[in-house]
């Protein structure tokens, strides 16, 4: 920034820069006040909702000593969180319900505060001695506001071409070290790579064994392993490679969930290119979601946002506690997160869903369970076939078909802060 020097020589104030100054302030104020009259419009009244679930908790367990956990799993305010816990605390009180450590507690009941895109859902799950929990739940319309509308973060994806081969390619996954290794999943065999010489070299081809045909939209999943190099997802078989060189593969037929990332698994139908939608863990309490295609994750400071994409076109939200959809995205079926640090830190990757030869790939964020695009469209001279998020989450591997070649082509997508 440019440095000023102060100067002891008085110089009067020339009068356009008072004038100037003047219209500064009152433009200035003016803002202000804007910005208050904003917040002021802003301001939630959680009375309502306080009174009805507190009616609710207190119908369930009845006058005595309860343990009282809030988490907010919604874009209210800490602040608010905070004033919902302290309404719901006197509100209970009134009702001879009386707060205190579990250890004392008669009853425990966890709040979690979450939303969709119309309303706020807060649900209370009850537990009391050995009967079984019970969940009541109040909704409040969430408030609506004009924003003032600021330009989205210009990112830029880049694309960096990793390998092409005339064998269908369902995954790649880079390993780093010296040299550098790359793997490359196939429909029948594993391909290790080493790079040397400036170029990618061949050190071994695995095959991949399996009893039945694989089904016509063949999919696939590298997982890289800190005790063995890796394992391979294929429908209906999985295989492990051996701990040490000259490598082996290990492949049976099963029926495991395939990980999704951050410790989150699904299971994949054997016979067909997509989930069941049955979940291993759960998202803490949703165990289900509609079969789909793919799912990214987006870490929040409480609780991990996953979004599906699902085989009926639709994209779901999940928290935890509710499954909401966002309708008419126009995305494709393959979505991944990628940790950038642009933005908000984390971006959704989106396949285009337009029918042709050609195929884009663009960046998404989700502030407030509305997808907002930030990126240019990435274009690909063929139908993207894959897209995983990589094994650190800061890129993405997509698998394309060239439509004027018809080999596959293996990406890595970064993202870039600015354009």
């Amino acid at each position: 920034m440019p440095s000023t020097k102060d100067n002891a020589v008085y110089n009067a104030r020339i009068l356009h820069m008072v004038a100037s100054s003047s219209r500064f302030w009152r433009a200035a104020c003016g803002f202000a006040l804007m910005v208050m009259c904003v917040a002021m419009s802003l301001a939630s009244d959680w009375r309502t909702p306080e009174e009805q679930l507190a009616r609710k908790i207190a119908a369930a367990t009845g006058p005595g000593a309860v343990a009282l956990d809030v988490a907010n799993k919604s874009s209210i305010s800490r602040p608010d969180s905070d004033e919902i816990r302290r309404g719901l605390t006197s509100e209970l009180a009134a009702l001879g319900v009386r707060l205190v450590n579990a250890d004392q507690a008669a009853a425990t009941v966890q709040v979690t505060l979450s939303e969709n895109l119309q309303e706020y859902v807060w649900v209370a799950e009850i537990h009391q001695g050995n009967n079984e929990n019970s969940v009541v739940m109040v909704t409040a319309p969430r408030a609506e506001f004009v924003a003032v509308e600021h330009p989205a973060i210009a990112l830029t994806i880049r694309k960096a071409l990793l390998w092409t081969d005339e064998n269908r390619i369902l995954d790649v996954a880079q390993v780093n070290g010296s040299p550098q290794h790359m793997i490359v999943l196939e429909a029948e065999s594993v391909v290790l790579l080493k790079f040397q010489d400036g170029r990618w070299q061949q050190e071994q081809a695995l095959t991949v064994s399996h009893a039945h045909p694989w089904p016509r939209d063949l999919r696939g999943r590298l997982v890289l392993r800190s005790d063995h190099l890796f394992d391979a997802y294929l429908p209906g078989v999985f295989c492990r490679s051996a701990t040490s060189a000259p490598l082996a593969l290990n492949c049976y037929e099963s029926d495991d969930p395939w990980p999704l990332g951050s410790g989150q698994s699904a299971f994949f139908a054997p016979a067909r290119d997509f989930f069941t939608g049955a979940l291993s863990p759960g998202i803490e309490k949703q165990t289900t979601v509609k079969a789909f295609y793919s799912a990214a994750v987006l870490p929040r400071d409480k609780y991990k946002l996953w979004i599906f994409s699902t085989v009926d076109g639709q994209v779901h939200l999940l928290d935890g506690v509710s499954d909401q959809t966002v309708a008419k995205l126009d995305w494709g079926s393959d979505i991944a997160s990628v940790r950038s640090g642009c933005g908000v830190g984390w971006q959704v990757l989106v396949t285009g869903n337009e029918d042709g030869a050609s195929d884009s790939v663009r960046a998404f964020e989700i502030a407030d369970r509305e997808p907002v695009v930030v990126s240019q469209a990435a274009e690909f001279n063929g139908r993207v076939t894959a897209l995983w998020s990589d094994a650190d989450g800061t890129g993405a591997i997509a698998i394309s078909q060239n439509s004027e070649t018809g080999k596959y082509e293996a990406y890595r997508l970064s993202i870039t802060c600015g354009q």
